[in-house]
Parts: C-alpha cells; structure tokens; sequence
C-alpha cells in the first residue's frame, strides 16, 4: 500500500516584493511583425467543413495569402506537451512535459507534471519567514526569449505551460496553464443545493465540492472552502509520513483535518416560489435572480495574523422555485493581489487589471467540471464559455493595440473546452446523442468556432498588411464513445498483478491533492512488469528505476515492450464490435529523444478514433470491466489518442514550405519566427524554419 499526502500548492504568504520596472522598450526593429493567435484544440477538418459552409469568412481572408496547413502535434497529442513543444521548437524528450501528470519513480504516486512545489516555513508555526515556490518542469528555451535577446519585443498572452512565468527581455508575459485556483487544484468549483441528498455530498470525480443546503426556516448556513492551511498541511504531511501511528497521532490527525482548509461563512435566504436567493458570503451581500451570476467578489482568506490570500469568484444562482441550486465558480487569483506572480514584469497583471478590470488569470478558464458532473445546464455552460473567450480575447485585443510589439502571441482555449463537452451534439454514435439535445445545442462548436473568427476578424482591423498573422492549434480532437480500462487490461494479461486480485477502487482528483488519498493499495509491485497512468501512458516497473522495479534494462525491456506492443495492437478489442482499439503503440526510444528521455513512458498507446483512457486509467486506477460507453459529458477528446490522426491547424497569411504531405510540424512555428527576425535558429532546435529568408519591410 502507498499512501501519502501530497503538499498542493499552498498560497499566500505576505512577504514584501518590490514590483519589477519595466525593461527599457527597444526601437522597432523595422522588419515586419508577427502575430500568432492560438485557438486550443482547433480542428483542421471542421475548421475546412465550417469554411466551405462560408461560416468563416476571416479564417479564409486570411489563407488567401497563405494557405491552410494540417499541422502535426505531439506524441501524445496533449495540450501541455504541444504547447511546450511549440514554445521551445523541440520534441518533449528536450522539454520534459509528457502528459498533465507524471509519477514519483519511488512510491508510483502520480502528481501534476507540469510543476515542482515547495510549500512556505513558518517561524513557530506562525510567522512566515519564506514564500511558497513554483518550478516549472518544462525545460527548452522559448522562442520568444530567444528572439527578445536578439532584441525583438514580445507580448505573450495565456500561452499554455507558461506558469510561473518565465523573464522575457525586452517583452511581458501573462501566464497560462497550469495557474491554478487559490486551492491549487486546475479549477474547483462548489455546488450548493436543497434537492443534493447527504450521500451526494462531498468531493467529486474531477473538481467539485458539493454541499446540501438545510434551511432553518428561510435561512441556511454553509461554508466556501479556500486554501489549504500551508500550517496545518504541513503538520498532517508530517504524520502521514509516520511509519506507525499512535492513538495521540490519530486524535491529532483526525483534528487537524479538521482545520486542513481555510473557509468564508456563506449564508443563504431563500424560500420556496420567491425566485431569487440572497446571499452572503463573508460579509458580502447581494441578491440574485435565477439564472444570473453576481460580477466579481473579492474574497480574504486569512491564514493567520500575517498571512492572508486574496482570491475573487463568482456567483451564478441556477434554479430558485421549488428547489434551490448555487453555482460559485473556482476562486481564481487576483490579478492585482496573486500570491505568487502571474506575469513577467510582476506588474504587468496589476496594470491590466487596472485597464480591463477583474480577469480570469485560472489557466483551465472554463467550467467543463460542473458540467461532467452534471451540477451545470448546457445553456449555463455556454454562457460562461463566452465569457471565458471574452476574458482572453479582451487581454490580447489589449495589448495588440498598445503597439509596443514585434511579435504578439494569445491563446485562447475555449474551442477546446466547448469540443470536450459538446461533441456528443454532433456525433449520432455517441452513446450520449439525443436529437432533442441536439436540436438545441448541435451547433455550439460551430458558434464557438464562428466567434474565433469574429476575433480575427478585430485582430484584422488593428495589425498592418505586412504583418504575418499565424493561426494554430496545438491538436485536433476525436469522439470519445467508450473508455478502456487499460490496467484493468493491464492486470487481465498478467502484466500487472494485484494481492488477491481485488480490484483497486475508484479514484477521486481530491485522492491525489487532498493529501490523504490511497493509489495502488492492491498492486504486488514484486510481480507487476507494467503499469498505466495519464493518457494512454504505459510505464513499465523497471529494476534501478521505480522503487520496486522488477523488469531489467537491455533484453527484458525490449522483449516487453514488444511483447505488450503486439498485444495492445491484436488483442485489445471490442467486445461488441470485434473493432481494434488501437491503431498504434509508440516506443519511447523511437520517439523521443533528449535530456529528459528518462521520465518519458515507455510506451504511448494512440487509441482509434471513438475510445480513451478511463478517466480512472489517468489516476492510476483500475475498476471493473475493460470497455465500456462513455455516459459523461466530457465527449470529445484528443488525448491518447494517435498522435498521426489528431494533426492540429495552422492558417498563415503568407506561403509556407511544407513537407513532403503538404504538411508542417508544431516545432517548426519558433524557427519559423526567429528566422523572419533574421536571428541565428539554435541548433538544438527540432524544427525547420517554414520561410527559406528572413521578412523584409517593402
């Protein structure tokens, strides 16, 4: 059994920080600029059915002079890894970022694989004497900062794996994903309702905290919860970490848990018919009608004397007749008060909110969780997906016409989140089609893909005819019509073996960042060769690696590898079709190459269109049964599937040089931009510049 609690990322410490000053701007460099918008997760095959519709006449604009390419994306194609690739035009065995988590070699625990956490220390358990710090793994030199040494000025906008942001000379930053919420988590929203029954309540599957709302006559007492308590966590980090516990250890266990989170009084007045809720949250008070989200609360969660964390959330009342239904939304950082930096100058966050007002700085902005969990209408889905896109595009419409930039990067996600959520509208064979449904919200991936082009369009209006505009996604998407179980697969073959052959139970996001989850309790590392975690990742249990590693270098691995290659390929089928499963299964060696090659997985499944990982497979679980529908909303995906199929977009307003398929790579876009600067391309750079000369001004 391996069980041990994991130090999210605790936030907060007052500890004085002078803001940065501003680089000195350098001259325009008289060459022509560079704007890339990314829209995640766009679809080159719907962005060409959407097109010949005429539905997107911006899009077209734009590749008249240009064209439009397939853009090849990852192994595997998942946002963290494509992004990182594209930021540092190499593959992800030079910048380390494989999947959202990876693994601690010794316990097999999983964690987030984008950063590093160290949590703050208190003097006493009182007064801090260091601020928590965030390392980001990804390793890689970014284009941009690459260009900015050479002197070209940068604004880069929300691009994905920019969290904790890097410096940029001569340039600003706001970062992107992995910013979390004020809990550390990608975004945990709460649910307050009458009709939720006791067995209901507690932490879902991905992100939520529900909570049953009991009402003494018209009035109902509850709690947001905040942050951890670094003090206390760090205290139950400590006793978990105990070999045995005493009977003192589990009475001061089970009080610290107690106090593990910070939390605000909320209290609700509400009676049956009247329509509306009043609510009041930590002294804040205001009233909403059914249907209609309060604007920005700022929140105080006080850790102490001396330490505070600012956050702000927002508040969407869903239903308020018979019953009663509240929505508030993750807590996300200030972007005037974060308590880490978000930006690079540190006052660049702080200047925007003064200009465009509160933001969300989240880095997952949109609200997929609520709805997956079904405590969140399709409509109310769309509505604060709009909002999200609105929040990007305002920053980056910002800063492109603030003018005091060769090259402009933003991305905005939300065509990725609306597909995830949205594809079964559009898909007849999902097993989650409903043509009433569809009649209502079929055409949300196209309004949404309709509303990108309306940006272009207003990006359009404000750069000159001899600025290159690029458009790219970082992958395209699939439908997700059944989940496979791959170690339930896994253990079915013999490659992994559990003690008595239980069946390890159902994990929860809350298991792996509460602090007191139990992962791989079954599992008899002394016999087990292989294991499966994240997205179609499959690591094998290798002697001098993991902790338990039974499986030797040379020979034995390779025998494995192929053994277990052959099978996924020939055996893994579905039982009601006699389909494969599976199209390929990628070698780590044959894939990736660099510093980092050691924390890759030794083999990258790449599923058929239509399956996925389990979403217990990516946390490392394995229940029942190896196939089975996909009844979650959470339709559409990319992830683990093969990469070959998955191909993102890229549309540019000038030609390109393509492959031998008419093609081009998401690792060539760096060297693309730092060879129109004219600037040396590192030769530890991957990719191939898409223009033969540099861009000259006419």
């Amino acid at each position: 059994m391996v069980k041990r609690g994991i130090i999210g990322i605790t936030l907060g410490v007052l500890v004085a920080a002078s803001a940065c000053g501003s680089a000195s701007t350098p001259p325009d460099s008289g060459r022509p600029k560079v704007v890339i918008i990314g829209f995640d997760g766009m679809d080159p095959d719907l962005v060409r059915e959407f097109m010949a519709a005429g539905q997107l006449p911006n899009l077209a604009r734009v590749m008249k002079t240009g064209g439009l390419y397939d853009l090849d994306t990852t192994v595997s194609p998942e946002s963290p890894t494509a992004w990182a690739s594209f930021a540092t035009g190499v593959n992800p065995g030079k910048h380390n970022i494989y999947d959202f988590l990876v693994r601690d070699t010794t316990t097999y625990m999983p964690d987030l694989g984008m950063v590093t956490r160290t949590p703050p220390t208190f003097l006493w358990d009182w007064i801090p004497t260091s601020r928590p710090t965030i390392t980001s793994l990804r390793g890689g030199t970014s284009f941009w900062v690459t260009a900015g040494q050479s002197g070209v000025r940068s604004s880069i906008l929300t691009v994905p794996v920019t969290f904790p942001p890097e410096d940029v000379p001569n340039g600003e930053l706001l970062a992107g994903l992995p910013l979390p919420d004020v809990r550390g988590t990608m975004g945990t929203f709460h649910y307050y309702a009458t009709d939720l029954s006791r067995f209901e309540e507690g932490n879902t599957e991905f992100g939520g905290i529900l909570k049953r709302l009991a009402f003494d006559g018209t009035t109902a007492r509850t709690t947001l919860v905040g942050p951890p308590n670094p003090i206390v966590r760090g205290k139950l980090t400590a006793l978990r970490a105990k070999q045995t516990l005493t009977d003192s250890d589990r009475t001061a266990l089970a009080e610290l848990q107690t106090r593990e989170d910070v939390t605000l009084p909320l209290t609700v007045t509400w009676s049956k018919g009247r329509g509306h809720a009043e609510i009041d949250l930590a002294g804040q008070k205001l009233t909403l009608k059914a249907g209609e989200w309060s604007k920005w609360i700022n929140l105080t969660f006080r850790i102490n004397l001396f330490v505070s964390i600012e956050g702000m959330a927002q508040i969407h009342v869903i239903k308020a007749d018979d019953d009663l239904q509240i929505y508030v939304s993750p807590v996300n950082w200030k972007p005037d008060a974060p308590p880490l930096p978000i930006s690079s100058p540190e006052h660049f966050s702080a200047d925007l909110y003064d200009t465009l007002g509160p933001f969300r700085t989240l880095g997952w902005a949109e609200a997929t969780w609520p709805l997956n969990e079904d405590r969140m209408s399709e409509a109310t889905f769309m509505d604060d997906l709009y909002r999200a896109f609105d929040d990007r595009a305002q920053v980056i419409l910002n800063r492109l016409t603030s003018g005091s930039w060769d090259l402009l990067i933003g991305i905005i996600e939300s065509t990725d989140r609306v597909q995830h959520m949205m594809w079964r509208h559009r898909d007849t064979t999902h097993p989650l089609y409903d043509a009433s449904a569809a009649a209502k919200y079929g055409d949300s991936i196209l309004r949404v893909y309709r509303r990108s082009d309306q940006f272009i369009g207003e990006v359009l209006d404000q750069i000159s005819s001899d600025t290159t505009l690029l458009i790219v996604s970082d992958h395209g998407f699939h439908s997700w019509r059944k989940a496979v179980n791959l170690n339930t697969w896994l253990v079915q073959q013999g490659f992994m073996v559990l003690k008595g052959q239980e069946v390890v139970g159902e994990k929860t996001l809350d298991d792996l960042f509460g602090g007191g989850g139990e992962f791989w309790e079954n599992v008899d590392w002394s016999r087990t060769r292989a294991y499966a975690m994240g997205l179609g990742q499959i690591y094998f249990n290798l002697r001098g690696r993991e902790g338990q590693g039974i499986v030797s270098t040379g020979e034995e691995y390779r025998s494995l590898a192929n053994d277990l290659r052959s099978r996924l390929m020939a055996a893994l089928v579905d039982p009601d079709t006699g389909e494969h499963i599976v199209t390929n299964v990628y070698l780590r060696d044959d894939v990736y190459a660099g510093d980092y090659l050691q924390n890759a997985s030794d083999l990258q499944v790449g599923f058929a269109d239509g399956y996925r990982v389990s979403w217990q497979t990516t946390l490392g679980g394995a229940p029942t049964g190896i196939v089975y529908p996909n009844m979650k909303k959470w339709s559409g995906d990319h992830g683990g599937f093969d990469f070959a199929t998955t191909a993102g977009v890229l549309i540019s307003s000038r030609p390109i040089t393509t492959d031998a398929r008419g093609r081009a790579n998401i690792i060539d876009i760096g060297p693309s931009v730092l060879r129109h600067f004219g600037i040396t391309i590192p030769s530890t750079i991957d990719g191939r510049p898409l223009w033969a000369v540099e861009s000259k001004r006419p």
